[in-house]
């Protein structure tokens, strides 16, 4: 398979709950979340490597995980220091409280570290259309960084707002939109936001992480939200992913990658290359 087969992997968490200096707020056991359950373990890159590399990984760009931390550069910091040993992550997208008073001062602390390249901030409330976010927003422009943005499809008018105000900004919307549940009724509301934003030449859809709103999907199950993303967006604006290990709740690691060779077979080779991994090198500039 990896002779014929690579791929970037655009959205992983890597996680040590023993780190002294980093908290991972989504993975405890007292949280009433399914992530808990990931908290019995660590996920550190030798077990990334191992699931990923024999199918054809070829780099890797790690999204926040050590969320409620004091200080969210140790988490790139830690990060940084993996890419010493590993040669991965190629890509940190990290967080900044970008409505904070000291969010330019947390930028530059990342970008101390040269493989950081984006910024998630998942804020609170009705985030998108505020002041002092966009205030912070702002600075991806100005030191060319990513923004990943976790948009819902009711969402979307917001996004787009955002996206047109900022349209030297690029914005990568992570999980495809997160469609939560698989109702006619839910699908044709996500659809519907999906095609608000998907003229937005700055979006750029990730779809990965479908089996979070599908604990038991199948190929013809999440068919029709992979090519609605990819039928919307285009092949030069999407991106693979597979949001692990969260989705690692809900199947293997083999059975997601397998899973979209299957579904892109009678895609164009150039289609499937900007799609698995050119789109990613260029976006994060790996």
């Amino acid at each position: 398979m990896t002779d014929k087969f690579k791929f970037i992997d655009s959205h992983v968490h890597l996680y040590d709950m023993k780190h002294p200096t980093l908290h991972y707020g989504h993975w405890q056991p007292d949280e009433d979340l399914p992530l808990r359950e990931l908290g019995n373990r660590n996920y550190l890159a030798n077990d990334f490597i191992n699931e990923a590399k024999p199918l054809g990984m070829k780099k890797m760009i790690h999204v926040q995980a050590a969320i409620g931390s004091k200080d969210p550069v140790e988490e790139t910091k830690w990060l940084e220091e993996i890419y010493s040993n590993y040669e991965i992550p190629n890509a940190i997208v990290g967080h900044v409280d970008l409505r904070a008073d000291n969010a330019r001062e947390v930028i530059e602390k990342h970008l101390i570290y040269p493989h950081f390249k984006g910024i998630r901030d998942f804020s609170y409330g009705n985030y998108l259309i505020n002041d002092d976010f966009r205030s912070g927003f702002k600075l991806h422009e100005e030191y060319g960084l990513i923004s990943s943005i976790a948009a819902r499809w009711d969402e979307m008018d917001n996004l787009a707002d955002l996206a047109k105000s900022f349209p030297n900004i690029t914005i990568v919307l992570d999980r495809a939109g997160n469609p939560d549940f698989r109702t006619k009724e839910y699908f044709n509301n996500w659809l519907e936001g999906m095609n608000k934003i998907s003229n937005i030449e700055n979006i750029i859809c990730k779809i990965s992480g479908l089996g979070m709103g599908d604990h038991n999907w199948t190929i013809d199950s999440i068919k029709p939200y992979v090519y609605s993303c990819l039928e919307l967006f285009g092949f030069e604006r999407s991106i693979f992913a597979t949001n692990w290990p969260v989705d690692s709740l809900y199947s293997s690691y083999k059975k997601v990658i397998e899973s979209y060779i299957k579904l892109t077979e009678n895609f164009s080779k150039s289609e499937s290359e900007l799609f698995f991994y050119k789109n990613s090198e260029r976006i994060y500039n790996i």
